[in-house]
């Protein structure tokens, strides 16, 4: 007796879901980075700051999206081995 496995093509790319959840992650941590430097800026600059907010805006924005940007790949990657290990125990290897 076999295990039936399902013919479906082997292939390293996370479900739709779970990119479209990784891109809406990236982009709200990068709206969140931007506020917070943008307030951080607005808090500490008297005057005419308007090229001092912009610049807090942007960097803030770019380190929030590129830390949340590394998360999101490990998660997908470590998705990715889970499901590895699911299917070798499926098909009777040894793990």
């Amino acid at each position: 007796m076999t295990n039936a496995i399902p013919d479906k093509p082997l292939s390293a790319i996370p479900s739709v879901r779970v990119r479209v959840a990784a891109f809406v992650s990236i982009c709200l941590s990068g709206l969140a980075g931007a506020l917070i430097g943008f307030s951080l800026i607005e808090i500490q600059c008297e005057g005419d700051c308007g090229l001092a907010k912009g610049i807090g805006l942007l960097v803030g924005a770019v380190i929030a999206a590129a830390g949340m940007a590394v998360v999101a790949v490990l998660v997908m990657r470590a998705i990715g081995e889970w499901r590895e290990a699911n299917d070798r125990e499926d098909a009777g290897h040894a793990f």
